[in-house]
């Protein structure tokens, strides 16, 4: 069941689960995109990609997962390990009946699509994964202090009063390292703000960090080579914390998965270049009617 949530940034209708309610926007007709964005973000991450796609003839479909950038908060006792989640993800895919989605992942969020293909292929028709963690890569090293963090109590809430100083926000160590071109102070407001406000959003984060283990993500990668259809790898050079030599590592996972460079792009392609990356995608999707003609 869906309804619309007013008051929120964009239109934003809801989805109910069993783990609690998903926002998202739902935008154009066509065939279906999902996209995934990361933790510490929301689907405002999307915003400048999706309307080209949806002048293209594609409906882009951008939830805010509870990743700790999400205004509704998960039911305490939801499932937020890197496989509910996933689970979670297929839900929504069902609740919506959506079939041969193309699922669009980013950072955290490239993982988790990474566990969704793995796990509940199902749905999923295509997969195009930016800059993202991979293998042992999760989070990478400069991050990582986040993670061993969140085992210890009381250190998302830290974190969360620590965001409120906005000089912290671009430092190598928070998203200084993932941006090229700052966001609007309103977006990154609106990323941030759940964190800094909310114990629940706080206790699903904590969840979620706890969850991400490395020797089960380099499992997952191994599992990849069963995962058929096609795949766009849309990587930036530049970026330091996903290198290309990542990309090259999970386009050999896959049958059938070019790589196509972005320049002037850190991690998050999504915001530096959101007009090439909707290019790119769109011309993925219509590679297979270029060759049939």
């Amino acid at each position: 069941m869906t309804r619309v949530e007013p008051g929120l940034p964009f239109p934003h209708k809801s989805a109910e689960l069993s783990a609690g309610v998903i926002r998202y926007r739902d935008e154009g007709e066509g065939p279906p995109l999902v996209f995934v964005h990361g933790a510490l973000v929301n689907g405002l991450l999307w915003r400048k990609v999706t309307p080209p796609l949806v002048a293209a003839g594609y409906r882009c479909i951008v939830p805010d997962w509870p990743l700790g950038g999400h205004s509704a908060p998960m039911k305490p006792g939801a499932d937020l390990t890197f496989p509910g989640l996933a689970r979670l993800v297929d839900e929504f895919l069902a609740a919506l009946d959506l079939r041969d989605v193309i699922l669009v992942g980013n950072d955290t969020g490239g993982a988790l699509c990474q566990y969704v293909v793995t796990a509940h292929p199902e749905r999923i028709g295509r997969l195009v994964l930016t800059n993202c963690d991979a293998f042992e890569v999760f989070p990478p090293l400069l991050l990582r202090y986040i993670v061993w963090g969140a085992r210890m109590p009381g250190f998302v809430g830290l974190m969360g009063t620590l965001l409120r100083f906005r000089a912290l926000h671009f430092l190598p160590f928070t998203l200084g390292w993932l941006v090229k071109r700052r966001p609007p102070r309103e977006v990154v407001d609106a990323y941030l703000t759940p964190v800094m406000t909310d114990p629940a959003v706080r206790r699903d984060l904590e969840k979620v960090l706890r969850g991400a283990s490395r020797r089960d993500l380099a499992a997952v990668g191994e599992r990849l080579r069963g995962f058929a259809r096609p795949v766009l790898l849309t990587w930036a050079p530049e970026d330091r914390l996903f290198p290309m030599d990542l990309a090259a590592r999970l386009a050999a996972r896959f049958p059938d998965a070019p790589i196509r460079a972005v320049p002037d792009s850190y991690t998050f392609v999504p915001e530096d270049q959101p007009l090439l990356l909707a290019e790119l995608i769109d011309g993925f999707l219509r590679e297979p009617l270029a060759r049939a003609a």
